[in-house]
């Protein structure tokens, strides 16, 4: 099992109190904006978790499917939208492949959903793949990712122990040969059971999301810093940001 299935297995009560997942409202305020509040858009949520983006957008109208890889977050999400009175299309699915055509206006892929957690390029490129086959023509894709510059001049393990509340990283280390960052990640789950997860996640730089979306037949993308809460074409892309926002049209 890999560390990703590990920690989201039995942790969708705890990741709902993340810190870093509370500006949600104002997310799908951009995202809205973006598709310029047209409520005939069909959107595709790739790693929707506990389905904060799925649930907040059927709400205001939108018709919605979302996929991810862990039966507990998607049984959460569930919860969330039988408790809002909406109807989201929630499917446990691997990102890296997904079955969809030519179906979507519009895919997001918010704070890591799946991208670019997996093990291999290979791997992550096969999740960028997958949105791109999903959306209809003149689709847009939306998304946010690690940022690779940011190890270059900051800690990531400062960060993550700053921003990650409840857990630790405890060990730490950015490889400037692959831009993978390996770490040990101590947390517990919803039952309060300890677990000790090794991680490896890949940063990228500009320039590689701007190859690999144009690879695949992308336009030029747009990429912005990302904010967590407060997504904005404004935001410059630098060094001090942990993530990148990446705005793309099929």
């Amino acid at each position: 099992m890999t560390w990703y299935e590990a920690l989201f297995r039995n942790y969708a009560e705890t990741y709902e109190k993340e810190e870093y997942i509370q500006g949600t409202l104002a997310e799908v305020d951009f995202i809205e904006k973006e598709i310029k509040f047209d409520k005939s858009k069909r959107i595709l949520d790739i790693g929707c978790g506990t389905g904060r983006h799925a649930v907040e957008l059927a709400k205001r109208g939108y018709a919605v499917t979302g996929i991810d890889l862990s039966e507990a977050m998607l049984k959460k999400a569930a919860q969330k939208a039988e408790a809002a009175g909406v109807k989201v299309e929630f499917k446990q699915q691997d990102a890296r492949k997904l079955p969809f055509h030519e179906e979507f206006d519009l895919a997001i892929m918010i704070c890591e959903g799946a991208f670019p957690l997996m093990e291999t390029d290979e791997m992550n490129f096969a999740i960028l793949k997958g949105a791109y086959n999903s959306l209809k023509k003149d689709g847009k894709f939306i998304f946010t990712t690690l940022n690779g510059l940011y190890p270059l001049f900051h800690s990531v393990k400062d960060f993550l122990n700053k921003e990650t509340s409840g857990a630790t990283v405890a060990e730490n280390n950015f490889d400037l040969m692959t831009f993978r960052d390996y770490s040990v990640f101590e947390t517990t789950d919803d039952s309060g059971n300890a677990m000790t997860l090794h991680c490896n996640e890949r940063y990228y730089v500009p320039s590689e999301i701007s190859w690999l979306l144009k690879s695949l037949g992308f336009r030029q993308p747009d990429i912005f810093g990302a904010t967590l809460g407060a997504f904005s074409r404004e935001d410059k892309l630098a060094t001090d940001n942990f993530e990148m926002l990446v705005i793309a049209e099929k």
